[in-house]
């Protein structure tokens, strides 16, 4: 199958238009020309993810391999020793980042693994009433998202309104229209910024908010894959982290 055939869709499920001006999202390594075999879904690209991935593949990951433009290729960064391994294998590779967080991602998250009823959305930034005890409410973020503990800034007893970014959002504090913000990465000038602003915070982890992207998108696209006689195949990253 053209890769161009499989581009289209995925333009289609979550246009490729909706990311941010920052980001990289789109076709990265390949070209629209490429007869495709297989299809591996990863949040993220390591050296054993592409261990195990067989030429003429195409890679779809949540993350972009290349953020900004290289201006040398040594094979000594994370970027470049992984590009020259999808060169020479033959694999390409889509990213689908901030328009995936958008149509898809932060309202799965927010409904199917924390069990939040959506009240609204705004760009990135999902709402949900909660009305609990703030210990209770961390508790029960926790237990969804099968983290041993959580930082956390807590400003109000009760969790009346929450909001939810996955991965990293702390950069959209001065944006949150609730009393608890929900995000990964959360660093200590964050924390101080959502104190002043009486917003409590629970860090829920850039990974383990995010890597709910590979069976999302698969279960997005495992029928339209089967009509294509193409086999589709989650490659999961390891958090980097060890805690």
């Amino acid at each position: 199958m053209k890769l161009k055939k499989i581009y289209d869709f995925l333009d289609e499920l979550s246009p490729f238009e909706l990311q941010e001006k920052w980001d990289n999202s789109g076709l990265l390594v390949g070209s629209f020309e490429d007869e495709i075999n297989e299809v591996h879904i990863s949040l993220d690209l390591d050296e054993a993810v592409l261990d195990n991935v067989k030429p003429n593949s195409l890679i779809i990951t949540h993350h972009p391999l290349i953020f900004s433009p290289l201006k040398k290729v040594n094979y000594d960064s994370y970027s470049t020793k992984l590009l020259r391994i999808l060169i020479k294998k033959d694999i390409s590779l889509i990213c689908m980042h901030t328009n995936f967080d958008k149509s898809h991602l932060n309202k799965y998250v927010a409904t199917d693994i924390l069990g939040l009823k959506i009240d609204d959305t705004d760009e990135f930034i999902t709402y949900a009433t909660v009305n609990e005890d703030f210990e209770v409410f961390q508790k029960n973020i926790e237990n969804r998202l099968n983290l041993k503990y959580s930082k956390a800034v807590q400003c109000n007893e009760k969790v009346k309104k929450v909001a939810l970014v996955t991965g990293a959002g702390a950069s959209l504090i001065s944006e949150v229209k609730a009393d608890c913000f929900l995000t990964g990465d959360i660093k200590y000038h964050d924390a101080m910024e959502a104190s002043l602003r009486k917003i409590s915070l629970i860090d829920i982890g850039h990974y383990e908010s995010e890597h709910h992207f590979s069976p999302l998108l698969l279960g997005l696209c495992e029928k339209y894959l089967k009509i294509n006689k193409l086999k589709a195949i989650i490659t999961a990253s390891k958090n980097p982290f060890k805690f």
